[in-house]
């Protein structure tokens, strides 16, 4: 799958977002490593510290399914343009392997960026292992 295809599917999914308070709805489409991919849209809830990121939201159907590693995740705002995810969602994505972030540039194509680009340093579950070992 090429990553227009990856982020036209996260552009559908922003769609279908429940943003009534921001208004701000966005998409994600992730491909696992076994070729299936999975959407997710952001859910906002009046107690703001609740809403789910679509990012996470699509990880999640995505592990929900059997899935522990996913090659790319693309996200997309409804309104166009790029929007980077959020710290906690790059968090996520090191959980699962993502290796390649799709968003929209400024002229709406894609445009791949390294997870590790993104979230230099993670906190991964090698820290967590070595913590164990003391």
């Amino acid at each position: 799958m090429e990553h227009h295809d990856l982020l036209d599917e996260a552009r559908a999914a922003a769609s279908a977002a429940y943003a009534p308070y921001s208004g701000f709805g966005v998409g994600a489409a992730v491909l696992t490593n076994d070729g299936r991919t999975f959407t997710g849209t952001n859910v906002e809830n009046a107690a703001f510290a609740s809403t789910l990121c679509a990012e996470a939201v699509a990880i999640a159907s995505a592990v929900a399914a059997g899935c522990r590693q996913i090659e790319r995740i693309a996200v997309a705002a409804a309104d166009g343009g790029p929007c980077p995810p959020c710290g906690n969602c790059r968090q996520i994505m090191n959980e699962f392997g993502v290796h390649h972030i799709v968003l929209e540039d400024a002229t709406g194509e894609a445009e791949a960026h390294a997870l590790e680009a993104m979230l230099p340093e993670a906190f991964g579950p090698e820290a967590v292992r070595r913590g164990q070992a003391q």
